[in-house]
């Protein structure tokens, strides 16, 4: 975990304001070489940042204090706290910016994790993540989609300006923002390579503890199917069909059939993380 160069470069993006109190989930480590830093963020003199992110946060992006929450003080953590339980009430709505750079995926309780990170941002606060999403099965417990991102973030539970990108980690050049879903849409998400999904969104309410989160296509999809019969009909109708096909193997030979398709058509596919798919706003950062 740490303020990489993704996380750098997202940073300087969204600087709509100055990030004031801060609390980073983890202590972050600063992964990005000093000249590359000058370069983004176009500093003329030398200045040395420590081995962590706060003075950086305090000199480049208006950050007033830095304050930092772990499970361990192993890096010299400002606060100490497991993030699988409830926070105490102490550490509620007191910072303007939560900066998550690649913690959660290492929490095993990610609902209460993520119930946190809303916990500690104040009303009018914005909550900050760059997390794993494609092709990282190695990288922690968990990976993490726009789907779960946008539902969770969404103005029913109180949130505000939600944006979420996609970053193929062998390209720096581009990231891709990703379109709000319309209606019964999924995002289809395909990559070769490893995919950092990160977001920015703004707590809009008081108190942010008791979230509805339930993926967007199915709420469109259940307030569609208002008579219960009908819907109970249709379902029937498709776990038949599904049935059918599994019983004569058809199921298994479409899968392969699709399988070796998507190695035919390769980056053409127009699911990739590429310029082609139309879930996606082309961003350079």
């Amino acid at each position: 975990m740490g303020l990489d160069l993704t996380a750098l470069k997202f940073l300087n993006s969204i600087k709509k304001k100055p990030l004031g109190h801060v609390i980073t989930i983890g202590r972050q480590n600063i992964k990005v070489h000093s000249s590359m830093i000058k370069k983004i963020l176009k500093i003329s003199n030398e200045y040395k940042y420590g081995d962590f992110c706060e003075s950086l946060l305090l000199k480049h992006f208006g950050a007033s204090k830095v304050d930092s929450l772990d499970f361990s003080n192993f890096e010299g953590a400002t606060h100490i706290a497991d993030l699988n339980l409830p926070l105490p009430e102490k550490f509620h709505g007191v910072y303007d910016t939560v900066i998550n750079f690649g913690t959660l995926q290492y929490i095993f309780n990610v609902p209460e994790a993520l119930k946190n990170c809303s916990a500690l941002c104040k009303k009018g606060g914005q909550i900050l993540h760059v997390m794993p999403s494609n092709n990282f099965s190695d990288g922690g417990f968990y990976q993490f989609s726009a789907e779960l991102l946008f539902s969770l973030y969404s103005k029913m539970n109180g949130y505000i300006e939600t944006e979420v990108f996609l970053h193929d980690t062998t390209d720096n050049n581009y990231f891709y923002k990703v379109n709000y879903p319309q209606k019964e849409q999924t995002i289809d998400i395909h990559s070769f390579n490893p995919v950092n999904i990160l977001c920015r969104t703004v707590n809009n309410q008081n108190s942010l503890l008791n979230l509805n989160v339930q993926q967007y296509n199915y709420l469109h999809l259940w307030s569609k199917f208002t008579n219960k019969a009908k819907y109970t009909k249709s379902l029937e109708k498709r776990l038949s069909v599904l049935e059918y096909l599994k019983q004569n193997h058809t199921l298994n030979k479409i899968i392969n059939f699709m399988n070796n398709l998507l190695k035919l058509v390769g980056l053409k596919n127009k699911n990739r993380l590429n310029k082609n798919n139309k879930n996606f706003k082309v961003i350079k950062f």
